[in-house]
């Protein structure tokens, strides 16, 4: 039996990058209280983060989207949460295929539908400046930083913007990467602010690579749209690999190309429902 105030969701996977969706056309920003509630693994729904339909702003677009991380802090990016939001316009008829656009935080992706879910979205143009991640400390773009972080780490990453700020580290085996505990010492060094996607990545061939994620706000999850889409990015403009390449996540398998370093990179994928819901927490309410 369906409440009057309950609040409606839709649970979602893109490579096991997990997500609540809320319809918000007619409603405002879910609060950081009501974050917290259904982004909770115990006692709420359970999610990498939040994601929030609304009236489409630009003219081309069919609608856009919100993100929050599990404690409500707004996020620019998320290519496994476009696709998401791709198969749920789809599915309530605000989008027609084989191709249409979406409003992000972040700007304006076009999404070209593959099949009933799978989709690929373009991420833009990777940004590799300082200024432009940003990423502080540096005056120069390199294609590798070295930075001293507490506890007497130092550390040799790479960085990029995909919309969202990510450091990129080159292991020789990502199964044995210290995911958690580096990836919390860069999220904790200032050098980017205010916060950072911290990626490590081990080239297996020219057209495979595969990675690990810890992302802001969620802490290592199973896969990272715009994380695969740095780490191949960087590792593409240092030649290392393919302009075509597979990356394989603990969750699955997405793929890029990015034609020419002028050029907008693409990602591709799954997506998929796992459940439909109605979330009983009448005093969490949206803010207006």
């Amino acid at each position: 039996m369906k409440s009057s105030s309950a609040l409606y969701f839709s649970k979602m996977h893109g490579a096991g990058n997990d997500f609540v969706v809320l319809d918000l056309r007619n409603a405002g920003a879910p609060s950081p209280e009501l974050c917290r509630a259904l982004a909770d693994r115990h006692t709420g729904v359970g999610c990498d983060l939040i994601l929030g339909v609304t009236a489409p702003r630009s003219t081309e677009a069919v609608a856009a989207y919100g993100i929050w991380t599990a404690d409500g802090s707004p996020s620019q990016q998320c290519g496994n949460g476009a696709r998401c939001i791709a198969a749920w316009v789809l599915r309530e008829g605000l989008a027609q295929g084989p191709r249409f656009a979406l409003d992000s935080p972040a700007g304006t992706h076009t999404v070209d539908v593959l099949d009933a879910l799978s989709f690929r979205i373009d991420m833009g143009v990777p940004q590799f400046a300082p200024e432009q991640i940003p990423l502080f400390g540096f005056d120069d773009e390199k294609d590798l930083y070295e930075a001293d972080l507490e506890g007497g780490l130092r550390l040799h990453f790479s960085a990029v913007s995909m919309g969202n700020p990510h450091a990129v580290i080159e292991v020789d085996d990502v199964d044995r990467a210290p995911v958690a505990q580096v990836g919390q010492a860069v999220q904790n060094s200032g050098l980017f602010l205010p916060t950072v996607n911290v990626g490590f990545t081990e080239v297996v061939s020219r057209d495979r690579i595969r990675l690990r994620v810890h992302e802001y706000g969620a802490g290592e999850t199973l896969a990272c749209g715009s994380g695969a889409c740095a780490a191949a990015a960087v590792l593409m403009g240092q030649g290392r690999i393919d302009r075509s390449v597979s990356v394989v996540l603990p969750g699955g398998e997405l793929h890029i190309n990015w034609p020419d370093p002028a050029e907008h990179i693409f990602l591709a994928g799954p997506a998929a429902f796992a459940y439909e819901g109605q979330f009983p927490y009448a005093s969490l309410q949206q803010h207006s």
